[in-house]
C-alpha cells in the first residue's frame, strides 16, 4: 500500500468531514433534498433532460456508471462531463490516436530488461494509478541475493526530479519543452517517423548507446511516459515500443477502466454552464482545480442554475452550489471500482456510516427517482451482467468474500495506426515552469489529512508546504537561496512562493506542485501562515493551453525570506557529509560487485577484528539471549524512497502529528525517516535512499545511561521502551548515534491542539452545534482512531521503533494456542507490510532458514555504523546500480552529502 492507502483512515475519521445536507446556508435533511431534486428532474422530463449538465470526476465503478447511463437513457439531452486535473486524458488520446478507441497501456517491468523513462514516475501514485504493481514488478527486475543476479537498467530522461530519476541507472535532466524533443530525438534514431527534434546536449552525446541497447533487448524493453506528459510524448512512446517488438511482451494496451473516458471536457463545462439550468457536480472540486483561464467559479456565480454538489468536504466548489450533499468514506459504504488494468474489485464498508452521509451510487439512484441502499445496487448489477451464470448467489457471496469479480480484466486493443501526425518540438529559450501533482496530497484532495502534509516529500523533505525547486544555476542567477520568497509570472498570472535549491532540478526550469494554497476543505487544509504552512496556489497560472508547463516571463526575488520545515538535515553526522571511513552508505555497480564481491562495495569489516576490538567502547559480556532473535534487513537495492513505510508506521503505532513549526525546530515524530543521499555534481546527482528506524542494538547505547530503567533489553533482543518509567531526561537520544528517538515535547496525543484551536466558520455551517461541542466532538473522533493495541504517549515521554511489538505478542499468542512455536511469516511488522518494493525483511534471526537470517549473510550485508560495536538487529543490503558498461562512471564520488542522523 502506498502512504496515501495508508492515511485513508484518518480522512474516515476527520472531524472535518462533511456531515449534514446544507441547503444554502441552512442544514437541511435527505428527506428535503429528494423532494427538491425529485421536483427539478421531474420538471426536466418533458425535454428529455434539456438543461441538465452533470459533472464527475473518473468514473472506474461499474455500477456507478450504469446509473449514469440509466440517467442518460432517461434524460438523452441531458449533458455528461468529466474533469480529472491530474487525470489520464492525454493517455486516452494516444491510446485512441493508435488503437481507434479509448484505452490506456499496460506495463510489465519485470520482464524489461531496459526501461527509458520520458519523465514518467511510473513508481509514484502522484503519476500512475498502476505505481504499486510496477513498484513490486520493477523491483523484483532489480533484485539481486547473494552473489549473482542481473538488474534492469534505467535511463530517465526527466524534467521533475522524481523516484524514477533517483532510481535510474542514468539520468538526463531536461527542460519541460526539451521531453517531446528528446522523445522524437530517440523515435528517429529508433527508426519512427517523427519530426525532428534535438536532444540536449549530454542526452545527443549518450543517445547511440541509448538506441543500441535498446535495440539489443527486443520485446523485453521499455518506454514509458509520464501520465501528465502531452498526448504526443505518449504517442511517440507507443510508436517506439511497436517498432522495438515490446507490444504484446513488456507493454500492452486495454480499453479504458474509466467509463467517464468518453465524457465531455471540462472546458466544454465552462462553455455550457451558462445556459443549463440544473447542475450535478460529484466527485470532482473544479472551482479549484479547472484551468484558470476557464474561469469556472465566475461562471459558477453568475449562472442562475440549481446547483448541486455531493462531496466529502464543504469545499471551494460546494461553497457556490445551492446544495451541497454529504459523501460516505469507502470504508463505510458499499460500491465497486476497476483497477488499472480494468479487474472489477467489491468496495465493502468495515463499519456503519459515522455520519449523515450517502455513497455517489445511493445520490444516483435518487436522481432516478428509485432510491435504494448501496449493497442492493451493487449486487443488482452484476446479476444484470449474468454473473455466475446460473449460480449467481454463490458467486457473489465468493466476489465478496474474495474482494475480486474474476474474468473481469479490460478487453485488450490491437494497435491499428503506425503512423503519426505530430506537432513539431517547440524550441524554447526561456525559463520554464513544470505543474506536477504532490507526491502526499496529489491535487490537493488529501490537502486536510495531516500524516500526509506532514510526510516529508522523497527528495525535498519538505512537509506542509509546497516551494518552487530550481536548480543551483538559476538560484545564483537571481540572487536566492532556501526559504528566499519569488515571484514567479507566466503570460496567465503570476504567483509567489518559496524557493527550494533541488540538485537534479534541470537549469533553465522550475518545478511547483499543485494542490496548496486552499480556501475551504478543512482545518489542516486552510492553514495559512509561517509556522503553519498551506503553500500557495499554482492552478492561478495553469491554463488549459499551459496544463503540464509554461514559459515564465518573470522570476524575480522579492527580498523576504520564510520558514521552510523539511526534515533533511535534522541530527547530522559530521555535518552534511559523511566520510567515506564511516561507511553509512555502501554501494557499488553491478559488473564490479560480480567481479569482487563485497569488497566493491566497502563491505566486509568483521566484529572480530583486533582493531575493533581495542576501538569497543563497550563490554565483552552480551546478554544471554532465549528463544525467537528478531532482526530485520532493509535491501537499499529495492527501497524506491516513497515513504509508504513511515505511514504504515504512523497509522499503526499512534505516532502524532506536530504542525509546520514542530518539524522545524527537529520535533517530528516519525520513528522511521527515509534519508536521502546525494553524491557527484548538483546538476545532475546520484541518489541513494537509506531507511532508519531504531536497529535494535544488543549492546544499545541508549540503556546505561537512562537513570530509571525506561529503555531496556528483552530476552529476544528487543529494545523496549516502558513508557510509564520515562520521566523525560533525553538521555537516550543524546547517547543514540542512529538519532532514531522521538520525545513528545507536548501533549499532542491529548489536546489535539491542531483541531480543537482552529474551526472555520463553514464547520459551524456543516456540523450542527455550538463550537464547543463541535471541538469536543472532533477531539472524540481523533481518539477513535488509535489503535488499541499500542499505548498513547504524551508529553514527556521518549518513543521509537519497537518491531512492533504487539504484533509480535499477537503472532505469540496464536501460536501458544495452536501448540506451537511461531513461524516464518506470522510477524509481519506495519513497514514490511506496506513496502510494495519488498525492501524490508523482518523475521527470527536464530533460524537459519529464515529469509531475514539468509539475507543477514549476504554479500551486501553491513550493519550501520558496525565500528561502534553496537550490534545492530537492523541490518542494511549495499545498493547496486547497473550503468551501461560504455556509459559507466570512471571514478567514485568520496562523500555523500544530504544524510540524517
Amino acid at each position: 500500500m502506498d502512504s496515501i492507502s495508508q492515511a485513508d483512515i484518518l480522512n474516515f475519521y476527520d472531524p472535518d468531514r462533511s456531515q449534514n445536507v446544507i441547503d444554502k446556508d441552512d442544514i437541511s435533511t435527505w428527506e428535503l433534498f429528494g423532494k427538491a431534486v425529485g421536483s427539478q428532474m421531474e420538471s426536466l422530463a418533458s425535454t428529455g433532460g434539456q438543461g441538465l449538465g452533470m459533472l464527475f470526476g473518473a468514473i472506474t465503478s461499474p455500477t456507478q456508471a450504469s446509473l449514469i447511463n440509466k440517467l442518460k437513457a432517461k434524460y438523452p439531452a441531458a449533458k455528461l462531463y468529466s474533469y480529472e486535473s491530474t487525470g489520464r486524458g492525454h493517455v486516452h488520446a494516444a491510446v485512441s490516436a493508435v488503437t481507434g478507441s479509448f484505452g490506456v497501456p499496460v506495463y510489465n517491468f519485470k520482464d524489461a530488461k531496459v526501461v527509458v523513462s520520458l519523465d514518467g514516475d511510473f513508481l509514484s501514485r502522484s503519476d500512475n494509478p498502476g505505481s504499486l504493481v510496477y513498484m513490486r514488478q520493477f523491483a523484483d527486475a532489480r533484485r539481486v541475493e547473494g552473489a549473482t543476479g542481473t538488474m534492469s537498467r534505467v535511463y530517465a530522461i526527466e524534467a521533475n526530479p522524481g523516484l524514477v530519476g533517483a532510481t535510474a541507472d542514468h539520468r538526463y535532466p531536461v527542460k519541460p519543452s526539451e521531453v517531446y524533443a528528446s522523445a522524437c530525438a530517440l523515435a528517429n534514431a529508433l527508426g519512427v517517423a517523427a519530426p525532428a527534434g534535438n536532444a540536449p546536449e549530454a542526452l545527443a552525446k549518450e543517445l547511440s548507446v541509448l538506441v543500441g541497447d535498446l535495440k539489443a533487448n527486443p520485446g523485453s524493453s521499455l518506454v514509458v511516459a509520464g501520465e501528465h506528459q502531452p498526448a504526443e510524448v505518449h504517442h511517440l512512446a507507443f510508436l517506439m515500443n511497436n517498432a522495438l517488438g515490446n507490444v504484446g511482451k513488456t507493454v500492452e494496451f486495454v480499453v479504458s477502466p474509466e467509463a467517464s473516458a468518453s465524457y465531455g471536457t471540462i472546458s466544454q463545462f465552462a462553455a455550457d454552464l451558462a445556459s443549463l439550468s440544473v447542475v450535478f457536480i460529484q466527485g470532482c472540486n473544479p472551482v479549484f482545480t479547472a484551468p484558470a483561464d476557464l474561469k469556472i467559479a465566475d461562471a459558477m456565480t453568475k449562472s442562475k442554475a440549481v446547483k448541486i454538489h455531493h462531496g466529502p468536504y464543504v469545499d471551494e466548489t460546494a461553497g457556490l452550489c445551492d446544495w451541497h450533499v454529504p459523501a460516505t468514506h469507502s470504508l463505510e459504504a458499499w460500491g465497486d471500482a476497476r483497477a488499472f488494468n480494468g479487474v472489477a474489485t467489491v468496495v465493502q464498508p468495515i463499519i456503519a456510516p459515522l455520519f449523515d452521509g450517502r455513497s455517489e451510487i445511493e445520490v444516483l439512484s435518487m436522481m432516478l427517482g428509485k432510491p435504494e441502499a448501496g449493497y442492493d445496487l451493487v449486487r443488482s448489477y452484476w446479476q444484470s451482467q449474468g454473473f455466475g451464470g446460473g449460480e449467481f448467489e454463490k458467486a457473489w457471496r465468493t466476489a465478496v468474500h474474495n474482494g475480486v469479480i474474476p474474468n473481469t480484466g479490460s478487453a485488450k486493443l490491437a494497435m491499428s495506426n503506425m503512423t503519426a501526425q505530430l506537432p513539431e518540438p517547440v524550441k524554447s529559450t526561456s525559463l520554464e515552469v513544470s505543474f506536477v501533482p504532490d507526491p502526499a496530497i496529489l491535487d490537493g484532495r488529501y490537502a486536510n489529512n495531516g500524516w500526509l502534509q506532514e510526510l516529508p516529500r522523497p527528495l525535498t523533505k519538505i512537509v506542509w508546504d509546497n516551494v518552487v525547486t530550481m536548480s543551483e544555476t538559476d538560484a545564483a542567477a537571481i540572487g536566492v537561496k532556501n526559504d528566499a520568497y519569488v515571484k514567479l509570472a507566466t503570460a496567465d498570472g503570476e504567483v509567489t512562493g518559496q524557493v527550494f535549491v533541488l540538485p537534479g532540478q534541470p537549469v533553465g526550469s522550475v518545478t511547483i506542485t499543485l494542490g496548496y494554497g486552499r480556501t475551504a476543505g478543512g482545518t489542516l487544509a486552510t492553514l495559512t501562515g509561517e509556522d503553519n504552512g498551506g503553500g500557495f496556489d499554482v492552478y492561478k497560472i495553469r491554463t488549459t493551453k499551459n496544463f503540464v508547463y509554461a514559459p515564465i516571463t518573470t522570476l524575480v526575488s522579492v527580498g523576504t525570506e520564510g520558514h521552510l520545515a523539511s526534515t533533511q538535515g535534522h541530527s547530522p553526522l559530521g555535518g552534511n557529509k559523511i566520510p567515506d571511513e564511516r561507511d553509512v552508505i555502501r554501494e557499488g555497480t553491478l559488473a564490479a560487485f560480480l567481479e569482487k564481491g563485497a569488497s566493491a562495495l566497502k563491505v566486509g569489516h568483521s566484529l572480530e577484528t583486533d582493531e575493533i576490538k581495542k576501538a569497543n567502547l563497550y563490554p565483552e559480556e552480551i546478554f544471554e539471549w532465549n528463544g525467537d532473535q528478531w532482526g530485520m534487513t532493509i535491501d537499499m537495492n529495492s527501497c524506491v524512497g516513497c515513504g509508504a513505510c513511515i505511514t504504515a508506521c504512523q497509522a499503526e503505532n499512534n505516532i502524532s502529528v506536530v504542525g509546520k513549526e514542530q518539524v522545524e525546530k527537529g520535533r517530528e515524530m516519525h520513528w522511521i525517516r527515509i534519508d536521502r543521499y546525494y553524491s557527484g555534481s548538483p546538476e545532475n546527482p546520484t541518489v541513494t535512499w537509506q531507511p532508519i528506524a531504531c536497529v535494535h542494538c544488543e549492546k544499545a547505547p541508549c540503556e546505561p545511561v537512562c537513570p530509571v530503567a525506561a529503555t531496556v533489553h528483552s530476552h529476544e533482543g528487543l529494545n523496549q521502551m516502558v513508557y510509564n518509567r520515562c520521566v523525560g531526561t533525553r538521555y537516550c537520544s543524546n547517547n543514540c548515534p542512529y538519532k532514531v528517538r522521538r520525545f513528545n515535547f507536548l501533549n499532542w496525543s491529548e489536546n489535539q491542539d491542531q483541531f480543537s484551536k482552529r474551526v472555520q466558520p463553514w464547520n459551524t455551517r456543516a456540523i450542527p452545534g455550538p463550537i464547543k461541542e463541535v471541538k469536543e466532538q472532533g477531539i472524540q473522533l481523533l481518539k477513535m482512531l488509535n489503535n488499541p493495541d499500542v499505548t498513547v504517549r504524551g508529553r514527556g515521554v521518549m518513543e521509537k521503533c519497537t518491531y512492533c511489538v504487539q504484533r509480535i505478542n499477537e503472532a505469540r499468542i496464536e501460536a501458544k494456542k495452536a501448540g506451537r512455536n511461531i513461524k516464518e511469516g506470522d510477524v509481519v511488522t506495519a513497514c514490511q507490510q506496506a513496502c510494495a518494493a519488498g525492501a524490508i525483511v523482518f523475521g527470527n534471526i536464530a533460524d537459519k532458514n529464515s529469509r531475514v537470517s539468509k539475507m543477514r549473510k549476504d554479500p551486501r550485508s553491513y550493519l550501520l555504523l558496525e565500528e561502534l560495536q553496537t550490534r545492530p538487529r537492523t541490518s542494511h543490503l549495499a545498493k547496486l546500480r547497473n550503468p551501461h558498461p560504455d556509459l559507466a562512471p570512471k571514478t567514485q564520488p568520496n562523500t555523500h552529502e544530504g544524510g540524517t542522523h
